[in-house]
């Protein structure tokens, strides 16, 4: 056997893998914006319960998460239900309830880089804006957004990472098919239990370090270079 000579049903979890861990993301991106502001810059009732949610899948089991996505959004779940009754969407044992639960596993780090980076920004250039006649929307596009992007970039790098990573929630709310939600961690899982899975297994863990690690790299390259144009 040769080091890294993937199988077909490797390769369908090496791809469904990235194509989780990108859709979860990037639909997760708007959503921690908008509630990474709202942490940092506003004043409402019942924001510490907002942030203390916003975190709870950071200390809850995995687990625990997916039966929590199971109940609310699978098929008989009530917003699971009204989704499928409506519009046709169904979420339990398909690749985008996948996306789902790492999209809600990465969240936390998402919001938690941007706001960060939103309490950062230097709110004398928000007031300068603001003096040349600038609106509450244009400032935010033009001033806030632009400096708060190191932190929305790397969060959304640190999501990536993560949901690559998912397990927990990923098997418990849509289950482990293979070609439809046997990510890489799952995978892994699935030969750990075969007699003679080892090496597939070895392989596969492999994949993960690395694509985990150079996640990890591009953000924080990524971040350096774009707080070095800022600050230029």
């Amino acid at each position: 056997m040769d080091w890294l000579h993937f199988s077909p049903d490797e390769w369908d979890a090496i791809r469904l893998s990235l194509r989780v861990a990108t859709v979860g993301t990037l639909v997760s991106i708007p959503l921690g914006v908008f509630i990474a502001y709202a942490l940092a810059r506003w004043r409402f009732p019942g924001k510490f319960l907002i942030d203390g949610l916003v975190h709870l899948p950071l200390v809850l089991p995995p687990v625990v998460t997916g039966y929590i996505l199971l109940l609310l959004v699978g098929r008989k779940g009530p917003i699971g239900a009204f989704l499928d009754q409506h519009f046709g969407i169904v979420f339990s044992f398909r690749w985008t309830g996948a996306a789902l639960a790492a999209g809600v596993m990465g969240f936390p780090l998402l919001v938690r880089a941007i706001r960060l980076s939103f309490e950062a920004a230097d709110r004398r250039l928000e007031d300068a804006a603001r003096t040349l006649g600038a609106n509450s929307i244009v400032t935010f596009l033009t001033v806030i957004l632009p400096l708060a992007l190191p932190g929305i970039l790397a969060g959304a790098v640190l999501a990536f990472a993560k949901a690559l990573g998912e397990f927990g929630a990923t098997i418990t709310f849509v289950s482990n098919i293979p070609g439809e939600t046997r990510t890489l961690p799952t995978a892994i899982y699935t030969y750990t239990q075969v007699p003679g899975g080892d090496f597939q297994a070895a392989q596969l863990a492999a994949v993960a370090v690395i694509l985990s690690l150079l996640a990890l790299l591009v953000s924080e390259f990524l971040s350096r270079r774009i707080s070095a144009r800022i600050g230029g």
